[in-house]
Formats: C-alpha cells, structure tokens, sequence
C-alpha cells in the first residue's frame, strides 16, 4: 500500500525506551509509505550555564553528547536497514524542541515522530516537555509514542 501522505518523516530520538520506539513506529510509517526519514539527534546544550564551567569539562561534555548522538544515529540506520527505508541523519545543538520544529519546517517533513519521557505533572510543568512544545507548535501531524503503561490516567 502507497501512500502519499506521508513520505518525508522527522524521527527525532533521544536515545530513551520511548525513543527507541518512535524510531521503530517511525521506520514503520516510512516504509509503508514508501518515503524517506530523516533522523535528528539534539544535543541540550541549553542545560549548563555558559562561561561557568570549566572549559576542559564542558569540551569533554559536549564530545560525550556527539559521541551519543553518533549512537543514536548508528541505531537509527540499522533500523532503516532492517524496514528498508532511505534515512538522512542530523546531529545539532540547541533547544530540543526548537531545532526539531526548525528542522522539520526546513526539511519540509509531513510527519514528526518523536517518545515521550513520561514525565510528571510537576515536571512537565517546571521544565516542560519536548514533544508537549513539539506538539502544540508543529505545522505536520505527530506522532508521540509513550512507553508502556504511560498515557493513561
């Protein structure tokens, strides 16, 4: 079956359970559709105070994200091979939800599929959530895949 709603897809992992299964929904979706993904890592780098670290740790950080990042991606392209799908993978740096909203709209994706961490009320609520600010701002359907027993109230 061939659809042509949804042939560019923005799976965005994490490297969370939940992640893994959006990569999964999400390489579903594609090969379905008989479209392309496109596999975007985010590294936070909006969590630690600029200029108050030591520059040696914050360096050993960030090449501790993009080797996570790398990771991820790598993860994502033997799941593109096994469901037989095209993937193009980005690593960037910034606010989660921002570079995946800019990503997409730049890309031109139909879909964003993106895990949920499951977080608290009062956690979403004094740190927000990436799929809760992805959702409410994205131009395209998406798709948040929760982990089992998550979703339910």
């Amino acid at each position: 079956m061939k659809s042509d709603f949804y042939k560019k897809i923005l799976i965005a992992t994490d490297g969370s359970e939940n992640g893994a299964q959006a990569v999964s929904a999400g390489m579903e979706i594609t090969r379905l559709s008989q479209g392309k993904a496109y596999a975007l890592y985010v590294i936070d780098n909006t969590c630690y105070p600029a200029g108050k670290w030591d520059p040696k740790l914050k360096t050993a950080m960030e090449d501790q994200f993009k080797t996570f990042g790398l990771e991820m991606t790598a993860a994502v392209e033997e799941a593109a091979e096994a469901a037989g799908v095209d993937v193009e993978f980005a690593i960037m740096e910034g606010h989660p939800a921002e570079k995946i909203l800019n990503f997409a709209e730049k890309q031109g994706v139909d879909m964003i599929v993106v895990g949920s961490l499951g977080k608290t009320d009062a956690e979403r609520f004094l740190l927000g959530s990436v799929s809760e600010k992805v959702v409410r701002n994205a131009k395209v359907p998406v798709l948040v895949v929760h982990g089992k027993g998550q979703g339910k109230t």
